[in-house]
């Protein structure tokens, strides 16, 4: 039964079963006959075949949730099984977004794995909703973002505060300066900022718009290195979390007022999911950072 909703789960990813059988690397005949016994087994019509596409019927998509939920748990059971308590050997599964990559992921993860370096740690940079996303599918063990989450299956857990602020290099006029800068005047400021994609951009566009604030954005990047280079080098400016100021160089801090409201960096994880041994001792290292 499980290969069934396997083959199941693929055909409706892909939507087509040429592709599903080959990410699954068994034959097309193989796939359709499976299906055709899950169909068979449970007495009901799961795929719509008649278009160029193929579809879950309204039964089908029925039954794949209720399926998708119980392979997360068979997959919880297997990795409690092969959990080991003294942290000896073990896996964990983590994503964060991108600006706790920036200044968080190095010293905390060089932390965990010389404490427990039996410990296979797999690190992925992600958005806050799809780190939700995977922790609701069962893909990550655990996720670091934001407290202000929102979905309904994910717990959080407050790890420290942080503040955003304006972030210039030395080439920038205002490199050094000690007074704060009125926000009203990052609209004569060329900025280089993330995508609207990622929470950090949407938390700065509230504060900008809670003040009536239209700064000129120059540049929008996916990716924080890429920023941090751009500002190092130019005389654009960004904003970002303060603690990256500390962690690279030639970078300069200016206070913003009104300050851009702060936040609560959060680990998350799935509600009622398997806590492992890994993500235990990870949890509590992560609580007294900050």
């Amino acid at each position: 039964m499980l290969r069934h909703i396997r083959y199941l789960t693929a055909v409706a990813e892909h939507q087509n079963f040429t592709r599903a059988a080959e990410a699954l690397h068994v034959s097309q005949p193989t796939l359709s006959q499976q299906i055709k016994q899950l169909e068979h087994s449970l007495h009901v019509r799961l795929l719509d075949r008649s278009g160029r596409t193929v579809r879950l019927t309204d039964a089908g998509e029925t039954y794949l949730r209720y399926a998708r939920r119980a392979l997360r748990e068979l997959d919880a059971g297997t990795r409690a099984i092969h959990d080991v308590q003294d942290l000896s050997r073990g896996s964990l599964r983590l994503a964060m977004t991108p600006t706790f990559t920036a200044y968080l992921i190095g010293p905390l993860v060089e932390r965990f794995s010389t404490r427990h370096p039996g410990i296979t740690l797999s690190v992925q940079e992600m958005t806050q909703d799809r780190i939700e996303a995977a922790l609701a599918e069962g893909t990550l063990d655990l996720g670091i973002a934001f407290a202000e989450g929102r979905s309904s299956e994910i717990e959080t857990q407050a790890l420290f505060v942080e503040t955003l602020g304006l972030v210039v290099g030395n080439n920038h006029p205002r490199a050094g300066a000690q007074a704060p800068m009125a926000l009203r005047e990052l609209e004569q400021e060329g900025l280089v900022l993330l995508s609207s994609d990622f929470a950090t951009r949407r938390h700065i566009d509230l504060h900008f718009r809670d003040h009536g604030i239209a700064p000129r954005i120059a540049i929008e990047a996916d990716s924080i290195s890429a920023i941090v280079e751009i500002i190092r080098r130019g005389q654009l400016a960004t904003v970002l979390p303060e603690a990256i100021t500390r962690e690279q160089p030639r970078l300069h801090l200016v206070d913003l007022s009104p300050a851009i409201p702060h936040r609560t960096a959060a680990l998350l994880r799935r509600k009622g999911a398997y806590v492992s041994a890994a993500s235990q001792a990870f949890s509590e290292l992560s609580s007294t950072w900050g």
